[in-house]
């Protein structure tokens, strides 16, 4: 199921976070993951858009010609035998980062995901504005992203749509409050969080297909579970996220022959 270069990804993932997510020129303009060379800058918008990122690289092929991409639109599910989810979250050191493509909080060792019997290392989370993927062909404000891998190499991405509220989150005002507003990472002396914050209530109901990472290179492989409930943050606080990053999302992708599972 999983290719020699979703491996490769991989490890780049890991090394640049531990997602320092240091790409090429790491401009505010970019995406969330470490790109594999320099030369290749990458965007959302222009000619380093997401239109054009399988022609940046001959390394970014995947964004172009693969047939598993992400995100998807979640409209047509089907109920299916899914693995159960469990997250153990410790708390962690706020260390907050701005790569040039989102903010990113860097997680410590210790905290996991476990996919039914399947262990994940939660390496990082992040956020993207608007949604990356669509429910019902809505976007949602924001989306976060719980980003794993296990021993293999292989990933898990645990994402949760961010709905408009009248209270702030506080794990998300800790974060904009940190949060360097040039390239540059912040550790916080005294300060722990824990990702749990950014987690519905309900974890247990969540949509399941297999996908890509949703930036460069885009490689496929990825094992996506998505919260079927949101969290909220106030309507200030995605603001405040756009004063980094304005736009920091792919569209859609075609889920050709793939199936969106629904575990009730």
């Amino acid at each position: 199921m999983y290719s020699k270069s979703t491996l490769i990804l991989a490890a780049v993932v890991i090394s640049s976070i531990l997602f320092s997510g240091c790409s090429s020129k790491n401009t505010k303009k970019g995406g969330h993951h470490k790109t594999m060379h320099k030369k290749a800058h990458w965007g959302y918008t222009g000619n380093t858009g997401p239109a054009h990122w399988g022609d940046l690289s001959k390394d970014y092929h995947a964004c172009k010609a693969g047939k598993s991409q992400s995100p998807v639109d979640i409209s047509k599910t089907s109920k299916g035998k899914v693995p159960a989810l469990t997250m153990h979250y410790k708390p962690t050191g706020l260390n907050v980062k701005n790569n040039g493509h989102t903010l990113q909080v860097d997680y410590q060792p210790g905290s996991t995901l476990l996919v039914g019997k399947d262990k994940y290392k939660l390496l990082q989370f992040h956020f993207h504005t608007p949604s990356e993927h669509k429910r019902y062909g809505r976007h949602r404000p924001m989306e976060a992203h719980f980003v794993h891998a296990n021993d293999k190499g292989q990933l898990a991405v645990v994402g949760v749509f961010m709905r408009l509220g009248k209270k702030p989150n506080p794990l998300f005002a800790k974060i904009l409050k940190n949060a360097p507003a040039k390239t540059g990472h912040n550790s916080v002396k005294g300060v722990m969080v824990s990702g749990k914050g950014l987690l519905p209530r309900n974890t247990r109901n969540y949509y399941h297909y297999s996908g890509s990472l949703t930036t460069p290179p885009c490689s496929e492989g990825v094992r996506w579970f998505m919260m079927k409930n949101s969290v909220r943050v106030t309507a200030g606080q995605v603001a405040a996220f756009k004063k980094f990053f304005p736009m920091n999302s792919r569209p859609v992708q075609p889920l050709n022959n793939r199936k969106v599972l629904r575990n009730k």
